[in-house]
């Protein structure tokens, strides 16, 4: 397996990131950015987890198309207005094979025909709101480990 190459964006030196875990989160309720900032502000703080913010599902292709490979997971909403997480899911997995970004998916409904359905297109994990961020962070440790 060849090593993930590292991806540096085009910012001022000092301002440097580097992307080698950036997490792509797609959720149509905006205050999604504020929560996962708040959350996750050690590991930002600490360069250990980047963000990117998409608030549909054609926005968030059009970031993965616009950055292609710098998303190594994915955390998508499932009921979103226009293209679900599901197609978005469906789309990820047919289309970014090498690698694949790990793809959890996120829901207020845990019911069983979504989670079948999350698990048959290739969705690696299955989250329920309220997300339990202690939960989420060990999981995104064991996924991008």
């Amino acid at each position: 397996m060849k090593p993930q190459r590292e991806r540096v964006l085009n910012l001022p030196f000092c301002y440097q990131i580097t992307l080698k875990k950036l997490c792509l989160v797609v959720d149509d309720e905006r205050d999604i950015q504020t929560l996962f900032e708040r959350r996750f502000r050690k590991e930002i703080r600490n360069s250990e987890l980047v963000f990117a913010f998409a608030f549909s599902g054609e926005e968030a292709l059009n970031y993965l198309t616009n950055h292609e490979h710098e998303a190594v997971l994915i955390l998508s909403d499932i009921n979103m207005p226009g293209m679900s997480g599901l197609q978005l899911l469906k789309h990820i997995k047919e289309k970014y094979e090498k690698p694949p970004p790990v793809v959890m998916m996120i829901t207020a409904y845990g019911d069983n025909e979504n989670h079948q359905m999350a698990m048959k297109l290739g969705a690696d994990d299955f989250l329920t709101k309220p997300v339990d961020f202690e939960s989420l962070k060990e999981k995104i440790k064991s996924k991008l480990a």
